[in-house]
């Protein structure tokens, strides 16, 4: 049986909220470490890793999360996924690579604005907590650098 929306514990699900982080990068109210960009997604460099090399992967249109998402902008999205998951793998050397995305506050989504973690991962070391750690600026742009040059030969 589905719940009413006054029975759901995220009684906002479907609701996107045009203040979000992602909706205040996207406007450029808050600066990021661009990784890559086109007309309709924006990747750049977590400021809080779980490890080095963490990217996130946004769409530019608004929508809460891949459940909402345009099904047109998801071809082109998830190729670009792909590509750039395979850029920071080889541009760090890491081992594996995990991709991340969260589907409403039940299952872990706290920025209602579709996005992918690409977070690089090497044997035998542990990743950090989301947000434990923040990483300034002029650390992550080197990285940002070797990412986009990686990815550039893919694309």
């Amino acid at each position: 049986m589905t719940a009413s929306p006054e029975e759901r514990p995220d009684k906002n699900a479907g609701f996107y909220d045009k203040s979000n982080i992602f909706a205040k990068i996207l406007r450029r109210e808050i600066p990021v470490i661009p990784v890559y960009e086109d007309d309709t997604i924006l990747a750049f460099m977590d400021a809080m890793p779980q490890a080095e090399g963490h990217v996130l992967l946004i769409p530019k249109a608004p929508c809460r999360n891949l459940l909402d998402a345009d099904p047109q902008i998801l071809p082109h999205f998830i190729r670009i996924l792909q590509k750039l998951a395979q850029a920071v793998q080889q541009a760090l050397s890491a081992d594996g690579i995990a991709i991340m995305q969260f589907n409403e506050a039940a299952a872990g989504q706290t920025v209602f604005h579709l996005h992918f973690h690409i977070i690089p991962h090497y044997a035998g070391k542990a990743r950090q907590a989301h947000g434990s750690n923040p990483v300034p600026p002029e650390k992550l742009a080197p990285i940002a650098a070797q990412i986009s040059a990686a990815l550039a030969k893919k694309l």
